[in-house]
């Protein structure tokens, strides 16, 4: 189907556009060249386009593009990052930025928040859900023109410890004025973590920044707390990142001594890394949640406790991106990652999958997993019988590119259940939520979480939405998803009026790859 399609296209910029993976250490330095013919020979080519192309040309852009053509030609991976990217990725992977706090949308050509991160600036402030930010120092911020992404980026964000001097549009009491200082904001890793039973915990991981483990380990001790035995560990559309983190996550599970995973060079040199005697869960059952769109980072925790028997493994096979980039400075603000390496599970599958015959077909491959069924069939899925590799335990485990799961859980096929997918992934159900909690404010923000867990979602509000995903092109056809579109709004209301740990929490009872895992509970018992 074409929806679903199009959401495999959308996934493949989420994953590869974070799943970058990188050597243990951290590299920084800047790139050095030696002097050669063929250095001399760029810079003549440079020097003379400079200088007597008929036409006046930037060179400093095609410079950039001749480095992006040069790295996509040697492998998926390999990655130039321009000096005007360059910002927001390192905030991405260091797990902040400095700002104001705010998740938002703008709605007719204003900004309007949707919430506020916890802590952060705004929250402390006192700026609500709902509230629609007009004015930053002076600069307006409505108007089709003033309301793009990026000038509201360019204008909420700067030095840490500045003020913005904000002026506000409240529905419910008019214009207000606030004064905040930028402050470090959290991009946070650790989406939601919950009880699912008395017993068994539930971490959902989103990214592998420099903050991730940190965050991983309060929420695990935090469950602890409450009593649990075993825990979820969802890593579904979890592109990677760093890997260091997703090492001492294995770490934690893991007894001493036991391999977690290894690179190999262009030398065939071999680079181990082993677990320690830190283990915060070493006695738990881990069941880890993958899809189609975890890779990197989240292959390798994946892989490190299949191959060590510690983690039973569920949902569809992995992306398969098992190739090791270093980060290097061009000098200028810009910088590349270039694959170094390839990346092995403990029993020493790769995780990579092929790329010999050139990055389309590489992307052609992931997206044929839809096509052949494999998304929907565990029967369509092929697995390479040459590359059958033992865990410690003599279960066969499978190499030839990602992480096959020891329990499949298929994609839905059927056609509404796409199209809600779809809502979902291109913010349509946000927006329509949005505009909901804005007729009512005062309602909604009367419930509390267990008051919106427990919320009845009329016929009227679902047809009213039903109505909103027409004008958008998206129709739906009979009854049989109402109960998911239902679900869908109530854990939507949740993630703008509260968190996405509610979200998930109202979401938890129809997903059936946790609900595979109550079953493996209850046979254990």
């Amino acid at each position: 189907m074409q929806i679903t399609r199009y959401i495999l296209f959308l996934m493949i910029g989420l994953t590869l556009g974070f799943g970058i993976g990188n050597r243990l250490t951290r590299v920084t330095g800047q790139l050095g060249f030696t002097s050669n013919k063929n250095k001399e020979k760029l810079n003549r080519l440079i020097d003379f386009i400079d200088d007597e192309y008929v036409y006046p040309i930037n060179t400093d852009s095609l410079v950039d593009s001749t480095i992006e053509r040069i790295l996509n030609g040697l492998d998926p991976h390999s990655t130039f990052i321009s000096s005007k990217e360059a910002p927001s990725d390192t905030n991405r992977m260091q797990g902040e930025f400095i700002g104001i706090g705010i998740q938002y949308y703008v709605n007719k050509d204003t900004l309007s928040v949707i919430n506020t991160i916890p802590n952060g600036p705004s929250d402390k402030a006192g700026i609500l859900s709902g509230d629609r930010i007009l004015i930053s120092n002076l600069d307006t911020l409505y108007g089709k023109k003033n309301s793009t992404n990026k000038n509201i980026q360019e204008k909420l964000r700067g030095a840490i410890g500045s003020t913005l001097k904000l002026k506000i549009y409240r529905p419910q009491k008019g214009i207000l004025y606030y004064n905040i200082k930028r402050d470090h904001v959290p991009i946070v890793s650790v989406k939601a973590s919950f009880l699912v039973t008395k017993k068994l915990g539930y971490i959902k991981l989103e990214r592998f920044a420099e903050t991730s483990h940190n965050e991983f380990k309060t929420a695990l001790l935090h469950l602890k707390k409450k009593g649990i035995q075993n825990l979820i560990l969802d890593l579904r559309e979890n592109g990677g990142g760093y890997v260091r983190p997703a090492v001492k996550i294995a770490d934690d599970f893991l007894k001493d001594g036991h391999l977690i995973m290894f690179t190999k060079d262009r030398n065939n040199e071999t680079q181990k890394v082993f677990s320690t005697s830190k283990g915060d869960f070493e006695e738990g059952k881990i069941y880890v949640l993958i899809d189609e769109n975890s890779a990197s980072a989240s292959e390798i925790l994946a892989g490190a406790l299949q191959d060590n028997d510690k983690g039973i493994i569920i949902g569809r096979r992995s992306f398969g991106k098992g190739l090791v980039q270093q980060e290097r400075s061009l000098g200028d603000g810009s910088k590349i990652r270039l694959t170094v390496s390839k990346y092995y599970t403990p029993t020493g599958r790769s995780i990579q999958r092929p790329y010999n015959k050139g990055t389309k077909a590489y992307y052609k491959e992931y997206l044929e997993r839809y096509e052949n069924g494999e998304l929907q069939d565990s029967t369509k899925l092929k697995v390479n019988d040459s590359l059958v590799f033992k865990t410690r335990k003599g279960k066969k485990v499978y190499g030839g590119g990602g992480i096959i799961p020891d329990f499949y859980i298929p994609k839905s096929s059927k056609r509404n259940l796409e199209i809600l997918d779809y809502t979902l992934y291109t913010g349509v159900l946000s927006k329509f939520v949005f505009k909901e909690l804005d007729t009512n404010r005062k309602f909604y923000n009367s419930l509390s979480s267990n008051d919106l867990k427990n919320l009845e979602i009329t016929d009227t509000l679902l047809k009213n939405f039903k109505n909103y995903a027409t004008k958008k092109g998206l129709s739906f056809i009979g009854v049989d998803a109402n109960a998911s579109i239902r679900k869908n709004i109530r854990a939507e209301m949740a993630n703008q009026l509260f968190s996405s740990n509610v979200g998930l929490q109202i979401l938890s009872s129809e997903d059936e790859m946790i609900q595979k895992v109550l079953k493996l509970e209850q046979n254990i018992k």
